[in-house]
């Protein structure tokens, strides 16, 4: 019984055994983590060519954007105020309309 409180007040058992088993679980689990990340990369290589000319067909630039809304009229709008939770929930805003 006296052996067993000793190293129950072992500051290296204590404090070091627990420290060293979050530094080796961890690592394990970090492994699992990194394994996930190549996985993907593994697939992203397998992609059918037809998928990926889709995938970087849409390229939208600064500039066809603003050509979009260059002729836009911003200024005939009008403000319609939200429904309050204690009111119905679309009356008030088909009156305004």
């Amino acid at each position: 019984m006296a052996w067993m409180r000793r190293l129950r007040k072992n500051k290296s058992l204590q404090y070091g055994v627990p420290m060293m088993v979050l530094i080796v679980g961890g690592s394990f689990g970090l492994r699992e983590f990194a394994q996930i990340r190549y996985d993907i990369q593994k697939v992203r290589g397998k992609m059918d060519p037809e998928l990926i000319k889709k995938l970087k067909k849409s390229n939208v630039t600064l500039e066809s954007e603003y050509e979009k809304i260059k002729n836009a009229s911003f200024d005939d709008w009008k403000n319609i105020r939200g429904p309050r939770p204690w009111e119905e929930t679309g009356s008030n805003q088909e009156k305004q309309r």
